[in-house]
């Protein structure tokens, strides 16, 4: 999983249900897309993909990418530590330099796209502890060596040297798991890694969700402890040289005004090579790699980020044709018929993710830990969301309720029955009731009271004294126009049940580095609430890392014995259907306040084509695919 931020797109589609937004939608088909001679449109998606025609001139260029205000990368090593856990470090960033093992989406479809994966997917034995992994021989690095087993055993080992100087070392960590549990590892050969665990894996969720944030990088390059030191063969691996490897190369990634100059940087293995990175406002331009072993057009372009400071300024680009492929944020949607008479294509789907406002179960700030550990207030929470609302005031009807961890789009074969439907409402009257009948007295327009503290069935709960104000304060993303605006909303709706939330504006950059519970444990009675956006989920979507307890991904430390059960028969079980239990629990349960999906939507120049739809697709799930982009006049 990678946090990201949320920004909303659409059109005035009216949207009642998720059933009503399908029936505005294509039917389905394979792959994800209805392909016909001029164009391609996607079951839940808005907007159309123009099929490049066969044998297209090919021209290459520079093609400018916008980048969302307040989210630009910060980060180049591909060990991505907690704090910089983010798709725009990643997956628009490194990705770009140094591909993961397997790449985890094609187009809009949450499946691995092996023809961009650098190996080959992994074959499991010894009931389900033991795993091979062979690298494909497409892939070099741009010094002409061969990509090796090597490479990949010398990322687990920087990983592992990492965790023991801090478990934030490594943002997809979670104690007792990998590469806790791994007992060893050998080479058949210089293609073929063998990962021998402690225990069986569910073999999905370890592809799906373990290997896809694992990058092989060049070993014979990068494994050594300074910029004058020679390089360590792998028979030196030790751990204390692996930690100050580790040390040297975090050092590296710390420097960003040397992003673009050290030749750390310079040996990939993606489709690009970093020319330019400006330290103050985060723009990049990157070349391309010509010894890319992968897919792509040919002549590559050049690919260029452009930061942007708001919205507005965003959007000026777009009407002044200055920009090539750009985002439209919520606030410009009616004008989207006259961007598309200035030339640009247009394509929006919601990302296969999460979007939700995270409760902390550690701040004992008036006890709302306490507070927070009640189903109920949780529940009566959920009942003062009013998603169709949002969706047709902020997201202009293009968007989808999302009433649990897996969304409705992109169509995924785990999402359970109970997610369908709302199972909590919006109805104020119903918050007011459930506050009521567990020993609040309400104040509708003012501050709610605890009056019968206690553990009963008819009480406030364990750890609430009486007396207790139902009152907190709500960190939110205030350079995000959707998350202003419902929160905003939000805040109205508590206070007629007498829940006074004070809200706090802040950044993503700054939240997700400062008030995530297990990394800033001394920030915790800071935030009771948070909004920053939400995670991406990975293909098989358990919430493993998220809402287990001690995950390495967690906001507010959520803990349920219920929830931890399911999340690691998940991972362990070879049942299909134990995803779905476990996202089954966590919609009725609420560990956040799980909010509806917007459909991201991207606009690209006529002049530009890609030589599948699914670089266009990918767009609306944080990726960007511009090896496949190219001039078409």
């Amino acid at each position: 999983m990678r946090f990201r931020s949320k920004k909303v797109a659409g059109l005035a589609l009216a949207v009642a249900s998720v059933t009503a937004l399908a029936a505005c939608s294509s039917s389905g088909s394979s792959g994800g897309g209805n392909n016909t001679a001029s164009k391609v449109t996607v079951p839940g998606g808005i907007g159309s993909i123009p099929v490049a025609p066969a044998g297209a001139k090919v021209k290459a260029g520079t093609i400018t990418w916008g980048m969302q205000p307040g989210a630009t990368p910060n980060w180049i090593f591909p060990v991505i530590p907690a704090a910089s856990n983010s798709v725009y470090n990643a997956f628009t960033f490194i990705y770009e330099m140094w591909r993961p093992l397997y790449w985890q989406v094609n187009g809009v479809v949450p499946e691995i796209e092996q023809n961009m994966s650098v190996a080959n997917l992994p074959k499991y034995s010894n009931g389900g502890k033991t795993l091979t992994i062979t690298m494909k021989s497409n892939y070099k690095w741009s010094d002409g060596k061969p990509v090796t087993a090597d490479d990949l055993r010398f990322f687990i080992e920087l990983v592992k040297a990492g965790l023991k100087i801090s478990p934030a070392n490594w943002a997809s960590y979670v104690p007792g798991h990998f590469p806790d549990d791994l007992v060893s590892m050998s080479e058949p050969n210089s293609t073929t890694l063998v990962l021998n665990l402690k225990d069986s894996v569910n073999p999905s969720w370890f592809t799906e969700d373990i290997l896809t944030g694992v990058n092989p990088i060049p070993s014979t390059l990068w494994a050594k402890t300074s910029a004058s030191g020679s390089v360590v063969p792998p028979s030196g691996w030790n751990p204390a040289t692996m930690t100050a490897i580790f040390k040297y190369l975090t050092a590296q990634s710390k420097s960003v005004n040397t992003y673009a100059t050290n030749p750390l940087w310079q040996v990939v293995d993606g489709p690009y090579k970093l020319s330019q990175y400006n330290t103050t406002t985060g723009a990049f331009t990157m070349v391309p790699n010509k010894t890319y072993g992968g897919p792509h057009v040919t002549p590559m372009s050049n690919f260029q980020g452009v930061p942007f400071t708001s919205d507005a300024a965003y959007f000026n680009a777009v009407k002044s044709k200055s920009i090539d492929v750009a985002r439209v944020a919520s606030t410009y949607i009616p004008q989207l018929p006259q961007v598309q008479r200035l030339g640009y294509n247009m394509f929006g789907m919601n990302d296969f993710g999460m979007n939700f406002a995270a409760y902390n179960f550690e701040d004992k700030t008036n006890h709302f830990n306490s507070i927070a550990n009640q189903l109920y207030f949780r529940q009566a929470m959920a009942h003062l969301e009013d998603q169709q609302g949002w969706i047709t005031a902020f997201m202009h009807g293009a968007g989808a309720p999302a009433y649990g961890p897996i969304p409705a789009y992109p169509k995924s074969p785990y999402l359970p029955s109970n997610a369908a439907t709302n199972p909590y409402p919006f109805n104020v009257k119903s918050a007011v009731d459930l506050l009521k009948s567990h020993g609040w007295t309400v104040n509708a327009g003012g501050t709610d009271v605890c009056q019968s503290a206690g553990s009963g069935s008819n009480q406030c709960g364990a750890g609430i004294p009486a007396g207790t104000q139902l009152k907190f304060n709500l960190i939110y993303a205030s350079d995000n126009t959707l998350i202003t605006s419902q929160m905003t909303d939000l805040a109205s709706k508590a206070k007629q049940a007498g829940i006074n939330i004070t809200l706090q504006g802040s950044n993503f950059n700054y939240m997700i580095s400062n008030y995530l519970d297990p990394y800033a444990p001394a920030n915790a009675n800071k935030w009771a609430m948070q909004d920053f956006g939400g995670e991406t989920n990975s293909t098989y979507p358990t919430t493993f890392g998220l809402f287990n307890t001690g995950g390495s991904n967690q906001v507010g430390n959520y803990s349920n014995p219920q929830a931890d059960k399911l999340i690691n028969d998940s991972i362990s079980s070879s049942d299909p259907a134990a995803v779905k239990s476990e996202a089954a629990f966590l919609t009725t349960d609420q560990p956040v306040m799980f909010q509806p999906g917007n459909d991201r939507v991207w606009v690209w120049k006529t002049t530009l084509s890609a030589s599948k739809p699914e670089a266009w697709e990918s767009l609306t799930q944080y990726y960007a695919n511009p090896e496949y982009w190219y001039f078409n006049s």
